[in-house]
Parts: structure tokens; sequence; C-alpha cells
């Protein structure tokens, strides 16, 4: 399913197997995970609020990164692809992945286009691979 800004599905596995399975597909298409961000433990620690688990995965592919800096210096501003995996009220565990297409909605540089098709062709496989395990 794509939602306006990035591909989703619903695994129904436990978030932690969630999160081993989106890590290892992102891996299968040359993305590493260079940041985990615990939401629920952020919140909780910085506001005291009760939120449901949830982890944001700063996920790079360095070639692609690589070929994205070398047109566009700024375009760091928009890296690493971030992924989120989270547990929806049903028990099943959520992932999202960002359009790449959407993020480069904001950059006026056309010699970008070809990384950000190489970048959503890779995640959509990713995203492909999860809905399929």
């Amino acid at each position: 399913m794509t939602t306006d800004y990035g591909l989703r599905t619903t695994l129904n596995v436990p978030y932690e197997e969630a999160i081993e399975k989106t890590t290892a597909a992102l891996k299968e298409e040359g993305f590493g995970v260079l940041t985990e961000i615990d939401v629920k433990a952020t919140l909780k620690k910085k506001l005291d609020a009760d939120f449901r688990r949830y982890i944001i995965l700063g996920a790079c592919n360095p070639n692609l990164a690589y070929q994205a800096l070398q047109n566009e210096l700024e375009i760091g501003l928009l890296l690493p692809c971030n992924a989120i995996v989270y547990e929806t009220e049903e028990g099943q565990s959520a992932v999202s992945i960002v359009d790449p297409m959407v993020m480069l909605g904001v950059v006026e540089n056309d010699s970008l286009k070809k990384v950000a098709d190489e970048a959503k062709a890779r995640l959509t496989r990713v995203a492909e691979s999860l809905a399929n395990a």
C-alpha cells in the first residue's frame, strides 16, 4: 500500500521481529541502518508521555547517497531514507518506508531523478518482500 509519502505494509509478526525483518530486507537491497530512534522511549524520557512501540530507522545505500551528493551537496538534508516500524492496535506491526520521489519533490535538480528512481525501485522491493514474508 502506498501512502501520500511512503510505502506501507503490515506484518503479522511481533514488533521486534518486524524490526529484524525490515533491517534484513533493507540490507538485501544495499541499505544499512545508520540510526535507530526509539520514539516510545524518547517520548517517555523527554515528556513522560506513553506511546506505542515505534522506531525510526535511518537507512542509507552508500552508492546511491554518494551519487546524490555528487549531484547536489545540500541533498544531505534529505538523507538518510527513513523507515518506521510500529505496533498497531490490532497487535500487528506496520512498516512504512519513505518514497524518495516524494522527497525529491522539494528539490529542483532533474539530475537527481535517476538516483531517486533507483532508490524507489529498491525500497519498493523491500516493502514487497516484507508484504510477501
